[in-house]
């Protein structure tokens, strides 16, 4: 279940890096900029969560970096930790999901979770900003891409869209 949600994750923050770049940053550079910080966070946020899953430590001062990021260059930087991830959650047995781990936040203040806190702060977190994200195309009449499970799901495996047999379609 968890690989299936963070492959969710990478494709629903690929078709919102995809909507982003149908911001005219001519017009609206204080809007493409504010999308971009948004997903940078987010992206921080996702590095910072893996040092800690991972037991290694991180550079980040702050769940966001002075400097905001080329759209292109963040896709990629985005890809690649989605991609992290997808294996890492592929790679976890469900016994150490419960695995408490302690850490510092960016404040310095100590924190523990367990891994799949951890997991699942990632996700839901990522899922929130997109919404963010989301509300900015609205505003400049582009429309954001749709960010479901069941969205996702029924792109990946199409074959779902078909009835279950023996049971009644339900609304």
């Amino acid at each position: 279940m968890l690989t299936t949600l963070f492959r969710y994750k990478a494709w629903a923050n690929a078709q919102m890096l995809e909507a982003l770049a149908g911001i005219d940053g001519e017009r609206h550079p204080e809007d493409l900029r504010k999308a971009v910080r948004t997903l940078n966070h987010t992206y921080v946020v996702d590095r910072i969560f893996a040092a800690h899953l991972s037991g290694t430590t991180h550079a980040y001062a702050a769940t966001n970096t002075e400097q905001t990021p080329e759209l292109g260059a963040l896709a990629g930087d985005i890809g690649a930790s989605d991609q992290w991830y997808v294996d890492h959650a592929r790679s976890q047995a469900p016994d150490r999901l419960g695995e408490r781990i302690g850490f510092r936040f960016t404040d310095g203040k100590p924190g523990s979770m367990s891994r799949g806190e951890m997991l699942a702060h990632v996700l839901a977190h990522g899922a929130y900003h997109r919404g963010q994200v989301g509300t900015i195309l609205a505003k400049l009449s582009l429309t954001p891409p749709a960010d479901t499970v069941a969205g996702y799901l029924h792109r990946a495996e199409p074959e779902r869209r078909g009835s279950v047999a023996g049971q009644e379609d339900r609304q």
